[in-house]
Order: C-alpha cells, then structure tokens, then sequence
C-alpha cells in the first residue's frame, strides 16, 4: 500500500521544503495534502485518511496539539510527526515519549531519520510483525501531548507541583436561590457543558459558570485526572476500567450506574488498573 502524508504548516514555504525534502526522501510515498492553519489540517485529515500526518504545533485556529488530541481520536489514526522551533527543554518531551520530531528550518539529516522510521513502524504494522505497533504509537503520543500541555501552560504545571499553595476544598454553585457548597471531597466528576461545568457529586448536580480547564488547576490532580477534553474524575469514586474496541477504555463508577468513557489519548493512565 502506497503511504499517504499530510503537511500541515502555517508557512507556506517551509511547507513547500518538506514537500520537496519528503518526495526526494520517500518517492514511493504521496503527498496529498497541503495546508497551512489546524482547522483545515483536521478537515484534510478526515477526507483523505492520511498514514502520516507532519503537523506545525503553532498554527492558527488549531494548534499542532490540538489536531493531535483529534487524530488520536480516528478509527485508525495516522502516524504523527511535529514539526517544531522548540527549544531544547521542550524537546526532552518528544525524546522521552519517543514521538518523531523535526526541527525548523528542516535538515535533510533529520527529516532522513525520520522518515527511516516511518518506514519501520509501517512495515511492522503491515506484517503483523508488531501487533500493539499502532497502540503504543497512540499511547506515546497521548503522553506527550500531557508533556505538552504542561509547558504549554505553566500555571498549570505550578499547580500539578502544589507550587501555588493548597488545592481547592469547596465548589460553590448556584442552584435556584441558594449557593450550594460543594465539598471537592464529595464530588464524582466534573463535565463541561457549553459554558458551564456539571458538576456531579453524591448530593446531586449542580452547574458552574467556569472553565473545565480554570477549574481542574485549582484541584490535586493525583485525585481528579482528566480522562477527555470534557472530563474530569474523580479516580477515587472509579471502580473499575473496561476495555471497549480500537483501544478505547471506560470507567465504571462506584455509585453512579452511568459509564464515563475516556478518551484515546488519556486511555494509558489505566493500562495498569
């Protein structure tokens, strides 16, 4: 099977040097799409059902990551390899999470490298030689794009350290006329609703006019993981995680009969449960 790549850079003519590095590297292999912002990245990704995507982590819109955090979503996703002006510090994370990378401006040497592996990583998956290939392709991925986030965020990261002093004890939402107080010890999972959060605990519901993101800084998060981009658990309150197809994993919660799926890129944090 021919490979498929996607460039998805916001300067066009580092786009076009790729494209051209990439044709001479790997001539059996077509490119067929190019664009320049993450929306559009996404869009291309959906129709053409690319084997490899080469993705700009800064482009407008979407960002690299968040094209990723979708990618990882597809039935069958692509490989993945960011093209990055990182600093060394940031680049530790795609070392360690063994996630290719190529540097701006682009080097022939490294993008050779790359492509090299590419090629291992599909023939493997091709001959069955490697069977869980794909996955742990997936699951690198997901762990560095956490990485990411925290150096994306650092405020965040402050908080994951307990660098900006306790976390929070008490939520308080509206509900009718009254302001309910809502232990954090009490509460189960939190879930974002257009420009609310739902949070559920075991005295009931009760909606926050807050970000998930906003929120979930301020709580310790070796208690509340986030397990999707809407959804945050309690993992204390979780019972067990149940293995669902292509991957995908979903949680059973202790007192509640409704099941919490998580999603691709957070489904290593219960490789081990």
């Amino acid at each position: 099977m021919t490979p498929t790549l996607l460039i998805a850079d916001d300067e066009p003519l580092l786009a076009r040097v790729l494209e051209s590095e990439l044709s001479a590297l790997w001539p059996e292999a077509s490119v067929v799409s190019v664009v320049h912002d993450g929306v559009a990245a996404l869009e291309a990704a959906r129709q053409q059902q690319p084997t490899v995507v080469f993705l700009d982590i800064r482009m407008p819109g979407m960002s690299g990551m968040d094209v990723a955090r979708e990618l990882v979503e597809f039935d069958d996703p692509p490989l993945v390899v960011f093209v990055t002006a990182y600093d060394q510090f940031a680049l530790e994370a795609f070392e360690r999470a063994a996630v290719d990378y190529v540097l701006k401006p682009v080097q022939h040497e490294r993008l050779e490298a790359t492509v090299s592996r590419l090629k291992a990583r599909l023939a493997a998956a091709q001959a069955d030689a490697e069977p869980s290939t794909a996955q742990i392709d997936n699951d690198r991925l997901a762990q560095l794009l956490n990485r990411l986030d925290a150096l994306e965020n650092p405020t965040a990261a402050r908080a994951a350290t307990g660098q900006q002093g306790s976390y929070l004890r008490f939520i308080k939402a509206l509900v009718g006329q009254e302001v309910r107080i809502i232990p954090v010890d009490e509460v189960i999972y939190l879930e974002a609703t257009d420009k609310y959060v739902n949070v559920v605990s075991t005295g009931g519901e009760a909606l926050i006019r807050t970000s998930l993101r906003e929120l979930a800084q301020q709580l310790d998060p070796e208690r509340f993981w986030q397990i999707h981009r809407g959804t945050v658990v309690n993992i204390t309150c979780v019972a067990s995680a149940v293995p669902q197809s292509l991957g995908r994993v979903s949680l059973r919660l202790r007192d509640r009969p409704e099941s919490l799926p998580v999603a691709r890129q957070y489904a290593y944090l219960f490789k081990q449960m």
